[in-house]
């Protein structure tokens, strides 16, 4: 459990360095207000036309009775809605990323300059860089939308759905999301999607302590602009203990990590 804390470290940690780095904070907001502008009016968007597809889509209750319909069909929308902001939340990432890919990649540059030792560079051209980013973001998104169909659906259940439920769904959002921000620092160093996947997973503990925190933050409007560069800067630390020789203490201070994990993998739903 102690990776939780360490995980959330990092995260501090990030926005830390940016907040010392004041040129890099302010040119990393002109991708996020970007992108958050687009979501913005995509959800706006939804918003309006939620109840006209739950009515579009559910012709059955066309003839239910006082309060019944309303009730239902009010439900099915909060739920379309609930699961537009959960694509949102695990996209904005990753659109945001890929807007802002020539400023991130040098932000992660500095960031493992300033701690020392070797600076990785993947010596591609911008131009794969962003195909290899575009790429491996719709992968994971289809994967993202595997859970999002699932957790819907779960969603019906009394109780549960209403319960349990919300919190696996922040735990995958969380998970994601980190990997989307590591992908940066890690894209750099070679580490394709497969294995980046894979070691998130041998330290998941420490993954959704740095993911999860930073997934609630990003259901408060404008919050997500101001801490991306922080959450890349803090990525790519949490990226120098992730590849730190195993056995050997990590480049930034803190407890001893600790391998979490369970048996629930975020890599494909049922594996």
């Amino acid at each position: 459990m102690r990776d939780l804390g360490v995980g959330f470290g990092y995260l501090v940690k990030g926005q830390r360095w940016v907040g010392r780095h004041g040129r890099w904070l302010g040119f990393g907001l002109l991708p996020g207000l970007i992108t958050l502008l687009l979501y913005a009016g995509a959800l706006v968007g939804l918003g309006y036309g939620a109840d006209d597809f739950v009515g579009w889509s559910t012709p059955f209750a066309d003839g239910w009775s006082s309060p019944w319909q309303g009730l239902f069909r009010g439900f099915l929308t909060g739920l379309v809605f609930a699961f537009g902001l959960f694509l949102a939340v695990i996209t904005f990432t990753a659109v945001t990323l890929l807007v802002g890919q020539p400023f991130y990649e040098s932000l992660s540059e500095q960031v493992d300059r300033s701690e020392g030792g070797e600076v990785p560079e993947s010596g591609l051209p911008l131009w794969r860089e962003l195909w290899i980013s575009a790429r491996d973001s719709l992968r994971v998104l289809l994967r993202v939308a595997l859970y999002g169909v699932l957790l819907f659906a779960l969603g019906f259940i009394p109780v549960v759905g209403q319960t349990a439920v919300p919190v696996i769904g922040f735990c995958v959002s969380g998970f994601f999301l980190a990997h989307e921000l590591t992908a940066v620092a890690l894209q750099r160093r070679g580490v394709a999607l497969k294995d980046r996947l894979a070691l998130l997973r041998a330290r998941r503990l420490l993954v959704l302590g740095f993911g999860v925190p930073l997934t609630l933050s990003f259901l408060v409007p404008l919050v997500a602009v101001f801490l991306m560069p922080g959450a890349v800067a803090g990525a790519t630390l949490l990226v120098r203990d992730l590849m730190a020789p195993r056995g050997e203490p990590g480049p930034a201070p803190g407890p001893e990590p600790v391998a979490g994990g369970g048996p629930l993998s975020f890599d494909e739903p049922g594996r």
